[in-house]
C-alpha cells in the first residue's frame, strides 16, 4: 500500500519545531517558573545582578521586611558607640502594651522589665518580636518617632526607590493601639518594591554580615532559665531542621499583614554562591497567601539561582575592540598605541546566554580628545570603560548602576618626540601636501 506524503503538515511541523529552537532558553526557563506572587526578584548577592523579576518596581507592603532596616541602623549605631549589646533598655508603656498583644509575634515583656539590647535584638531577628523592636528603636532614638524619621533619611541615603517607613516593626499602623509614630496616619503603613527590598538586603549584608549569625539559628529560647522563658522558633521555615529546609539558606527575614499578604526575603549559598530573593505577597494554587506558599516561591527561585546560572568569564583580560585596537598620538615618536581591557569581565549568566553580550567601548572624553593622545603617553593610562550590551534575550540589569566598570587602557608608553623629529615631520607632512597638490595639478593638464 503506497504511503501518502503530506507535505504541507510536515512544512507545518517543521516550522513549529524551528520556531520552539529559536525562542531564547532563558524566557522558557522563567516562564517555567511561574512564581505565584504579587512581586519577586531574584539576585546575585555578590555583584548585585538581578537574575530574574517579576512585578519587582511597584510599591507594595512589606509588612515585617521592614525590620532589616531596624537591624541596619543598629548595627550602625553599634559600630558608632552610640549603643551597646549590653545596654539596658527600661520598658515603657508602649513597647508593654504591645508585648501583651498576642496576636502579635511576640515576648512578653514586664511592665517594669529590663532588657539588654542583644536580647531584643535576637528576639527580633530570630521571632520577629515587635515590641523588642521598639524597643530598639526607642533606645536609639529615644521614640520610635524619630526612629522613623531615621529610616526614611536611611533609605533615602541608600537610594531605596518608592520606599516609605511609617513605623520600626512593619506591622499596620492600625494595630499599634493609637500609639502609632506622631507625624503617619493610623492607617499608614511600610510600603516598598521588591528591587527596593532586594537592594536593602544586599546592603545589610554587605555592611553587617554578621546579621546571619543570628538569623541562620532556627531555635532559641528568650530568657532562658526564667520564668520568662519563652520558645523562638525562627518564623524563617527554611532553615535546617524546620519544615521547609532548604540547603544553605542563613537569612533574612519573613512578613507578613492581612495588608502585604505573606512574603519573605531570603538568603541561601552554596559554594561561592549566594542568591538573594525577595516574594511579596505569595499565594497557593487557589488564590490563597499562606507561610508555604511564600517559601515555596522562593524555593522555586533558589532552584533557577543555583540550578541554571553560574559565573563565567565574558571577556578576558588584554582584550582588544575590533577595528580600534590603537589610538593616533599626537606629538609622539610612534603614531598610535595600542589600547586593551584591563582585567577579565566575569558575570553570573546561564552558560548558554554568553554570547548574547556584545563589548562596546566607551572613551573618556577628558582624556581622549578627537580620538587622540597627546604624547608622552604613560603606560595603563585610563582611557575609557568597556560596556556590554545585550544582542538578545532579555538582562535585568543591577540593584545599583550598571555592575561593574571595567577600565581600557593603554598596553604601553609613548614618549614624546623632540623638536627635530617634530620639525621633520612637519616638514615631511608639508613636502608630501606639495607633491599631492602637484600630482593633482599634472593629471589636470591631461
Amino acid at each position: 500500500m503506497k504511503k501518502i506524503f503530506n507535505k504541507g503538515l510536515l512544512t507545518a511541523l517543521l516550522a513549529a519545531l524551528t520556531l520552539t529552537a529559536i525562542v531564547p532558553q532563558q524566557a522558557q526557563a522563567e516562564e517555567s517558573l511561574n512564581i505565584m506572587a504579587e512581586a519577586a526578584i531574584l539576585v546575585d548577592a555578590e555583584s548585585g545582578k538581578i537574575l530574574y523579576e517579576k512585578n519587582a518596581e511597584t510599591p507594595l507592603g512589606v509588612a515585617s521586611m521592614t525590620k532589616m532596616m531596624t537591624e541596619y541602623l543598629l548595627f550602625e549605631a553599634i559600630e558608632e558607640g552610640r549603643v551597646t549589646w549590653d545596654q539596658e533598655y527600661q520598658v515603657t508603656d508602649y513597647a508593654y502594651q504591645i508585648s501583651q498583644d498576642m496576636r502579635l509575634s511576640n515576648v512578653p515583656f514586664r511592665e517594669d522589665g529590663v532588657y539588654t539590647v542583644k536580647e531584643m535584638y535576637e528576639a527580633m531577628a530570630i521571632f520577629s518580636a515587635n515590641a523588642a523592636t521598639i524597643g530598639i528603636a526607642e533606645t536609639i532614638a529615644g521614640t520610635e518617632s524619630e526612629f522613623v524619621r531615621l529610616m526614611n533619611e536611611k533609605a533615602e541615603e541608600m537610594g531605596l526607590e518608592e520606599t516609605t517607613f511609617v513605623n520600626s516593626t512593619g506591622l499596620s499602623n492600625s494595630s499599634l493601639m493609637g500609639m502609632h509614630p506622631e507625624e503617619t496616619e493610623e492607617t499608614g503603613e511600610n510600603i516598598m518594591p521588591a528591587r527596593s527590598v532586594a537592594k536593602l538586603t544586599k546592603i545589610l549584608l554587605d555592611d553587617y554580615p554578621e546579621v546571619l549569625d543570628t538569623t541562620k539559628i532556627p531555635v532559641m529560647n528568650f530568657r532562658e532559665g526564667t520564668v520568662d522563658e519563652t520558645r523562638m522558633e525562627n518564623w524563617n521555615s527554611m532553615l535546617p531542621g524546620l519544615i521547609y529546609e532548604y540547603e544553605g539558606v542563613d537569612g533574612l527575614k519573613t512578613g507578613s499583614t492581612d495588608f502585604a499578604g505573606y512574603s519573605f526575603a531570603g538568603t541561601a549559598t552554596r559554594d561561592d554562591t549566594r542568591f538573594i530573593t525577595v516574594v511579596m505577597g505569595a499565594v497557593d494554587n487557589e488564590g490563597e497567601g499562606s507561610y508555604k506558599a511564600r517559601f515555596e516561591a522562593t524555593r522555586a527561585l533558589f532552584d533557577f539561582g543555583f540550578g541554571q546560572f553560574t559565573t563565567e568569564e565574558i571577556i578576558p583580560a588584554g582584550y582588544q575592540f575590533e577595528g580600534q585596537e590603537t589610538l593616533a598620538v599626537e606629538k609622539g615618536v610612534e603614531e598610535e598605541v595600542a589600547i586593551a581591557v584591563k582585567e577579565p569581565v566575569s558575570m553570573m549568566i546561564r552558560t548558554a546566554d554568553k554570547d548574547m553580550y556584545q563589548p562596546e567601548l566607551q572613551l573618556d572624553d577628558a582624556v581622549v580628545q578627537d580620538g587622540k593622545l597627546e604624547a608622552a603617553v604613560e603606560k595603563d593610562l585610563v582611557v575609557g570603560t568597556l560596556q556590554l550590551t545585550t544582542a538578545d534575550g532579555t538582562d535585568y540589569g543591577y540593584l545599583s548602576g550598571s555592575g561593574t566598570k571595567v577600565e581600557v587602557a593603554t598596553t604601553e608608553s609613548v614618549e614624546r618626540a623632540n623638536w627635530a623629529s617634530l620639525a621633520m615631520r612637519d616638514a615631511g607632512g608639508y613636502l608630501s601636501s606639495l607633491w599631492d597638490d602637484a600630482g593633482s595639478f599634472v593629471k589636470g593638464l591631461f
